[in-house]
């Protein structure tokens, strides 16, 4: 975990040199502990963080500043300026008409196009308004744009590869799944140049092989991927319908929808989840923020001493005795004056409420994002499978289980982001032949089962839908 900067209020950024250097020992470490040598690896696969990105000159390969983090909110004065703007009044309405006449999906998504901080296209724009040199090195055709692959990409190489993948691409808000292109409309709307973009690869493909001089041997990279649809392909969804959990320091439901790309709609986004060969598969991907975030800050005042315990504090109660947890530490796309909060506090109140409220608040969340993908998504939902470090946690998985009355399948490896790079390198070298013995290496820990009817939760969830509504706007 690289640790972030805070340069100004608002700003989130990541030293590119810090982030380079972990890496490295991260590789390192994992074949040591795994007791290999890097002579015998015989392919690499990276998975990272989406919508974090940095630019730098093409020449040098000097950067124009840190990594701008997905967090960043720097941005948020051109997002408030060009969502109260008449031009984007004027572009819902063309498109409004266009999707009327033509039924084509591709124009869905920009007939109620906003903009949020955390979107890339927005800090984008923020750095050629801003960093002077970084807008006279694109005018000479010499600035390069990455999100962390391709930044790591073009340091394993020492600046001999410069590209990323479908996935990464597509999560960056600013390339076309439609058309598989970056998207020149939207740069030319917000004046960024097309001239930054790197080459857009299959996610499972031949990138080139890492210097000898930074391992001591020459590794094949044969993947690279998104974490979130890295994690789709390590709990192996591969077929339509097939449904994947990620609670990590947020919340992501991604939905396999194959061969057919739904368009973007409020609160669900369309993604490409990986490609090889002729193969696309698409993803539709809901998500919440603060699930991970709020159980950490918890911790961090002392409301628990080790995060295992949590689960134990909130059954060792019947209920939170109407105390709500409101998410709100990193800004809302909806309402960036969010403001976490508890409400119904009482004289009576004690610390196992307040544990239960936060988890109960993920439970709650995980229904309503459910509840639009069944109502949006026109596939019918298959295996429901849960990773990331919340998912370890009983309490949330059992509650989620009860409240969308579906199966979850929790696996032993909740890390599933690695295992999925690590899929898709190994098809890629060979090692493995197709996704069939994938199939065969999972390993299913758990199965949460509903055991409680949903509308035993109605009362809570209720009030927590009232406290919700209460927190906007604060």
């Amino acid at each position: 975990q690289v640790e972030s900067l805070y340069p100004r209020p608002g700003w989130v950024e990541l030293d590119p040199e810090v982030l380079w250097s972990q890496f490295i020992d991260v590789v390192k470490e994992a074949v040591q502990a795994a007791g290999l040598h890097m002579r015998q690896i015989a392919a690499l696969g990276i998975s990272t963080q989406r919508g974090t990105f940095i630019t730098w000159h093409k020449r040098t390969g000097k950067p124009f500043h840190n990594f701008i983090s997905w967090q960043d909110l720097r941005s948020a004065e051109l997002v408030n300026s060009w969502n109260k703007s008449l031009l984007l009044k004027v572009i819902h309405v063309i498109f409004t008409v266009l999707h009327f006449l033509t039924g084509n999906d591709r124009y869905l998504a920009p007939s109620f196009l906003t903009f949020s901080t955390h979107q890339t296209s927005m800090k984008l724009s923020w750095v050629f308004k801003n960093i002077h040199e970084a807008e006279e090195a694109a005018k000479k055709n010499n600035c390069c744009f990455g999100t962390v692959d391709t930044w790591l990409l073009y340091r394993l190489t020492k600046g001999s590869v410069y590209a990323t993948d479908y996935s990464n691409a597509s999560s960056t808000g600013v390339f076309e799944p439609f058309t598989k292109c970056w998207n020149p409309t939207l740069c030319n709307l917000l004046s960024i140049p097309m001239s930054i973009y790197p080459p857009v690869k299959d996610t499972s493909f031949n990138f080139g092989s890492t210097d000898s001089e930074i391992f001591g041997v020459p590794i094949p990279i044969m993947a690279v991927v998104a974490d979130q649809q890295s994690a789709m392909f390590g709990e192996c969804c591969f077929h339509p319908g097939d449904v994947k959990l990620t609670m990590g320091t947020g919340g992501f439901w991604n939905v396999n929808t194959g061969e057919h790309l739904f368009a973007s709609q409020r609160s669900l986004y369309p993604l490409i989840g990986w490609k090889i060969g002729e193969e696309v598969v698409y993803l539709t991907e809901g998500s919440v923020s603060d699930v991970g975030t709020a159980i950490q800050w918890a911790q961090d005042i002392d409301l628990f001493t080790n995060v295992d315990e949590t689960a134990e504090i909130a059954q060792s109660i019947a209920d939170s005795q109407g105390v709500c947890f409101i998410p709100g530490f990193q800004v809302s796309g909806d309402d960036p004056r969010l403001c976490a909060s508890f409400v119904g506090l009482k004289p009576s109140t004690n610390r196992n409420h307040l544990v239960r409220a936060i988890l109960e608040s993920v439970a709650f969340r995980n229904k309503l994002l459910y509840d639009i993908i069944v109502k949006k998504v026109h596939i019918p939902l298959q295996t429901i499978r849960a990773d990331g470090g919340v998912s370890n946690n009983r309490f949330v998985m059992q509650m989620t289980s009860d409240l969308i009355n579906k199966k979850i399948q929790k696996p032993a490896n909740v890390d599933m982001s690695s295992l999925g790079a690590a899929f898709l390198a190994g098809l890629a070298s060979g090692f493995w032949t197709d996704k069939e013995q994938l199939k065969k290496l999972r390993q299913i820990e758990t199965v949460f089962e509903p055991q409680r009817d949903s509308e035993e939760y109605r009362p809570a969830m209720d009030a927590w839908l009232q406290a919700m509504k209460h927190s906007l706007h604060w």
